[in-house]
């Protein structure tokens, strides 16, 4: 998973970069999950966890501050999360995550980018099977952790494994253990940068030089898109 996880992991981040309103869609997230949980982000782990990714993208106090208070607004009532699955250019196969407040505008925004690229939509729970769900945490190597002992200490807690990238690690579990293993690190005193649930394509596919460029442009034009949070496919 490491060299796979590090390139797409780097060309999410370079298409993250580009973006010009990171900081509403990582509002949404903030939105929707005190919305569900209540404020207290000491009594709502998803919450906790959505302001500490807003964090780690360097999201102002204030700006977290207002998402949260949006919870309790008429807005709030309509935001949901939604999830559309396609094929893309050169029939990459695509997953989009959203949040939005209007699944009437989502779905026209995204099915659109997929027919301008001659893609088009397939039915929702289609890919399932071609992408496995995994809970990812991110944090720093600090002096006095040993990596051996902590995977073995943090199996019980569903721990599959943890990749390490010179400074940085990323422990990996199945989804379901999310809640599990996120508090057992804590527990053990590790400073999270960030966590969450990503997809990863069980059988990647290569492309050419060419073809990655179409589908690199295509991606761009879909993670624009003001109610998408993530996107993933199947380019190995």
């Amino acid at each position: 998973m490491g060299r796979a996880f590090e390139y797409r992991r780097a060309a999410k981040e370079k298409r993250w970069d580009k973006m010009s309103k990171v900081f509403p869609k990582l509002g949404k997230l903030i939105t929707i999950a005190a919305k569900e949980g209540g404020q207290d982000p000491e009594m709502n782990p998803r919450l906790r966890n959505a302001i500490q990714n807003a964090k780690a993208e360097n999201m102002p106090k204030e700006n977290i501050e207002a998402a949260i208070k949006r919870a309790a607004g008429k807005d709030a009532d309509t935001m949901v999360e939604v999830v559309y699955e396609g094929k893309g250019p050169h029939g990459v196969l695509v997953v989009v995550e959203c949040a939005t407040d209007n699944t009437t505008r989502t779905v026209a925004n995204v099915k659109s980018y997929f027919n301008k690229s001659g893609g088009s939509f397939v039915p929702s729970g289609s890919l399932d099977f071609m992408f496995t769900r995994k809970a990812v945490f991110e944090f720093k190597l600090k002096p006095g952790i040993n990596i051996e002992e902590l995977e073995f200490e943090l199996i019980d807690a569903g721990l599959e494994e943890i990749d390490v990238h010179e400074e940085t690690a990323f422990a990996y579990a199945d989804y379901t253990n999310f809640g599990s293993l996120h508090e057992a690190l804590e527990e053990k005193g590790i400073e999270l940068v960030k966590s969450n649930l990503q997809r990863f394509p069980n059988s990647p596919l290569q492309f050419t030089d060419e073809q990655v460029a179409d589908i690199e442009k295509f991606l761009d034009k879909v993670e624009e898109d003001d109610d998408v949070q993530a996107v993933y496919t199947n380019m190995g």
